[in-house]
């Protein structure tokens, strides 16, 4: 009977809504369900662009220079799109990791770890005409779409965030964010991405034939042993040989030809590769210290800052090092450093408050925590500023602060609904 009544309710709730959310693919022209309006694409991408590039390292500032090539090169592809008219933007990520990724609403992430990987323009702009489809063709608008038809809401898309020890504490839309930029892509919007966007690739005056090499390239790297790309590319845009034949047809019909940009691409992307040297170290220092070689680590990560004195990420992670190893004076101030050099970055400022809290510093503690919550709320921060509170007898704000943070799930909810009934029975 109760199901039967359930039933009876939710039926009729979505087929409603199917009869009134069908619309037309903007870049196939092919009938689809549309349950979440334009508009509301474009606030999504808009709200969650900046807090999903902090779960993934934070922007590449090293080089502005950089930042604005890949601007330009992905602003030829949008503008023959078949939605030139979407608030495009690109940006250069800080992480190791070969990725690339599109929100709705166009845009548009890419990482350095893949664009080490490139030999010219062409390359590149393979990879953004493929995200720009995913954002013109609203790929990620209808995986949210699957997800609310299962649930309901958007509760049910959970955390996908990779490297990133804070991923199962990270609340809010950057988490959404997240799992939109890291969700696998089906095949069919993959060889529709890849199909138009070797089309926007000929437009804009690009060799298409780059896209079939990089498919040949990521098809080879896949039957290898690549930890970087097994975790980046190939988990969210799986290569296939399918894929390499079909670009090589549809460019085989269009005609190859065209633009490659090998002296432009790598003069634009001489800083990056000169520093690759102290990100190798980094790389090799982070894996030290989960095989709990931390004096090794120490060891890489110092060369790291040799070379390139001006990261953020280098103290950052040398801070939590020290920290690990019990030495948090020394955490604090690298902290601090990571902070001054990058101080949007949620991660360092809520690693800062976090031992400046050990440090018993509770002014420092409750700006730097404040400070992450403003970009990318966690449920940690969440519960130290509520412990802060309780020490500095804002009795108020601590029930508020242990209220939001057991909302969330795991040992960290569980220890602010313990600490929010021992606050609110006294």
């Amino acid at each position: 009977m109760m199901f039967r009544r359930v039933y009876s309710f939710t039926l009729p709730l979505l087929i409603s809504f199917v009869l009134a959310g069908c619309s037309t693919n903007p870049v196939t022209g092919e009938k689809q369900l549309s349950l979440i309006p334009e508009s509301q694409e474009l606030s999504i991408g808009a709200e969650q662009y900046k807090p999903t590039q902090q779960t993934q390292g934070g922007q590449f500032y090293l080089d502005p220079e950089l930042n604005l090539y890949v601007q330009e090169v992905g602003m030829k592809l949008a503008r023959v799109s078949d939605r030139p008219d979407l608030p495009y933007e690109f940006v250069v990520l800080n992480s190791s990791v070969p990725n690339a990724w599109a929100l709705p609403g166009g845009k548009i992430a890419i990482n350095r770890g893949l664009l080490t990987e490139f030999e010219d323009e062409a390359q590149l702009a393979s990879v953004l005409g493929h995200e720009i489809v995913h954002a013109a063709a609203r790929h990620s608008v209808q995986r949210m779409q699957q997800s609310t038809l299962i649930s309901l809401g958007v509760a049910g898309l959970g955390y996908a965030i990779s490297d990133n020890e804070w991923a199962s504490l990270i609340m809010g839309g950057a988490a959404m964010g997240a799992q939109l930029a890291l969700a696998q892509y089906s095949q069919g919007d993959e060889l529709e991405s890849d199909a138009y966007g070797i089309r926007y690739m000929k437009a804009a005056g690009y060799d298409p034939q780059a896209a079939v090499e990089l498919q040949e390239l990521f098809v080879r790297l896949s039957e290898g042993n690549n930890p970087g790309f097994l975790q980046g590319m190939f988990a969210t845009h799986p290569p296939s040989q399918k894929r390499v034949r079909e670009n090589q047809e549809l460019v085989n019909k269009i005609g190859a030809g065209g633009y490659r940009g090998r002296e432009a691409y790598q003069e634009k992307t001489a800083f990056l590769r000169s520093r690759q040297p102290a990100y190798d170290a980094y790389d090799r220092a982070r894996k030290l210290a989960n095989d709990d070689q931390l004096d090794k680590a120490i060891t890489e990560i110092n060369e790291a800052i040799r070379i390139e004195p001006e990261e953020a990420a280098f103290y950052s992670f040398r801070g939590q090092i020290y920290k690990a190893k019990d030495q948090l004076k020394q955490a604090s101030a690298d902290f601090d450093k990571a902070t001054s050099l990058y101080p949007e970055m949620f991660s360092y400022q809520l690693n800062s408050g976090l031992t400046a809290l050990a440090l018993n510093n509770l002014t420092k503690a409750r700006d730097s925590l404040t400070r992450a919550n403003e970009t990318v709320p966690t449920s940690i921060a969440y519960l130290r500023l509520g412990d802060i509170a309780v020490k500095q007898n804002r009795r108020e704000e601590a029930v508020q602060y242990y209220s939001t943070a057991a909302k969330a799930v795991g040992a960290v909810a569980a220890e602010a609904q313990r600490k929010l009934a021992e606050l609110t029975s006294n």
